[in-house]
């Protein structure tokens, strides 16, 4: 069963929780597979020895592949019609074998320019606790 994406902006408070959700273990496979969707052929997120032979201990996702998982987890949330601002910051790399966890909070509820908006604090972490991703969002809320 799925839920639908909401259209009309929704009812969150400071505070609120995006529900946590988990992605992984991530494989070569979706590496491979998002640099076919997304353009990215850079060997160093294909190719061992490349990558090796550039400095990294193997092969590893683009930060772009979970940044969308993250833009999609807050489009479930929250619409994509009500999301005014979304900025990524790559704090660190994943690779084969990583399980993701997708999470946010809305940190203030205000008022602007005639709008109820929301500021979210969301990240991507790896099962080891670091962080892969830190981002947030600006979001139209109900009123």
């Amino acid at each position: 069963m799925t839920t639908p994406v909401p259209t009309a902006p929704v009812d969150l408070a400071d505070g609120d929780e995006m529900p946590t959700s988990r992605f992984g273990p991530l494989t070569r496979s979706h590496i491979v597979r998002y640099a076919g969707a997304g353009g990215d052929f850079n060997p160093i997120h294909h190719d061992e020895e490349f990558a090796r032979a550039a400095g990294m201990p193997g092969v590893f996702g683009m930060g772009l592949l979970h940044g969308g998982m993250l833009a999609q987890r807050l489009t479930d949330w929250v619409g994509l019609a009500n999301i005014r601002s979304f900025r990524v910051r790559f704090t660190g790399q994943v690779w084969p074998g990583d399980v993701l966890t997708f999470a946010g909070r809305v940190t203030d509820v205000r008022e602007s320019g005639g709008q109820r908006l929301a500021d979210v604090e969301l990240d991507v972490s790896r099962q080891t606790g670091d962080t892969a991703i830190r981002a947030n969002a600006i979001v139209v809320v109900a009123s």
